[in-house]
């Protein structure tokens, strides 16, 4: 929510002027460079990223290849040869914990570096939500504990993985409860649990699923999948896209001492995800009233 209040700042400004409203981001974002052993994810990929700017109102994104030689530019450097030179700009809007160059540049430079540039600048207060200023580093925690009803407040919306269905060891469809892996996801994976998800299929259609993060202790398996259950669909999703959004934490991953107890489990945890599901079907209804 807080880059959604910068980027709303920037469409207006942006149409005062009779300019066009450019966002400037890295890609890779440039702490899988500096900090490549920290396993950095991202909270949206780069369609989500485009969707979602382009849905409020934004006219370009600007995707810099980041190298780790680029990022020893410095802040004067940053400004003067990409802000001016190379993409002319006449406005600029940020967050007021704006750093930027490898000099650590703050916004109090970027301040001084407009007023001589002849560049406007508009600074935009941080958005607060519980309490607590909404950041990055705020949400990704929240998705790392699992915490997805909480991190909603912080996105304004149900926190989304994207990726590939792919080939698994067709376990659940065994068990009476058939599951689409999740591959090639780029996103940040919430930690291991069972969840309450909107799936959205290629066909238009969202369905509730129950989708499990994590191993599966029963059968002997530790390695990190994500598996998805799709409520009522029939149908070969292999090699598609899917797009899953969590509403809820339904429980944790556990190991059951039969696969009769399993399927109850899982019956029980179906129940609890149509009733999620129905839930925010009424609360979207209502507030589009």
């Amino acid at each position: 929510m807080g880059h959604v209040a910068i980027l709303r700042a920037l469409v207006s400004r942006a149409k005062e002027l009779d300019a066009p409203s450019v966002v400037f981001t890295f890609d890779p974002f440039p702490a899988q460079i500096l900090r490549p052993s920290a396993s950095f994810r991202a909270l949206c990929d780069v369609d989500q990223k485009i969707e979602r700017l382009a849905a409020l109102g934004v006219d370009a994104l600007v995707l810099f290849p980041t190298t780790r030689e680029f990022l020893q530019t410095s802040a004067r450097e940053f400004f003067n040869d990409v802000l001016l030179e190379r993409l002319g700009a006449v406005a600029l809007v940020e967050g007021n914990n704006f750093h930027f160059g490898s000099d650590g540049g703050s916004v109090d430079v970027l301040a001084e570096l407009c007023l001589n540039g002849g560049v406007a600048l508009k600074i935009v207060e941080p958005v607060v939500v519980q309490g607590a200023r909404v950041s990055s580093s705020r949400a990704r925690a929240l998705v790392g504990t699992g915490e997805v009803e909480a991190i909603r407040a912080l996105l304004g919306r149900p926190y989304e993985l994207r990726g590939i269905v792919e080939r698994g060891d067709r376990r659940g469809r065994t068990l009476g409860f058939p599951t689409a892996n999740l591959g090639s996801v780029v996103a940040l994976v919430p930690s291991p649990g069972v969840y309450a998800a909107i799936a959205a299929t290629p066909d238009g259609i969202e369905r509730p699923a129950a989708v499990n993060v994590g191993g599966n202790p029963t059968f002997g398996i530790d390695a990190t999948k994500i598996e998805a259950h799709l409520l009522g669909f029939q149908g070969d999703l292999y090699d598609r896209p899917l797009r899953l959004a969590f509403l809820e934490k339904i429980r944790d991953v556990a190991r059951f001492e039969s696969k009769d107890a399993l399927v109850a489990q899982m019956a029980r945890d179906l129940r609890a995800v149509d009733a999620a599901f129905q839930r925010e079907r009424t609360a979207n209804f209502a507030s589009s009233k």
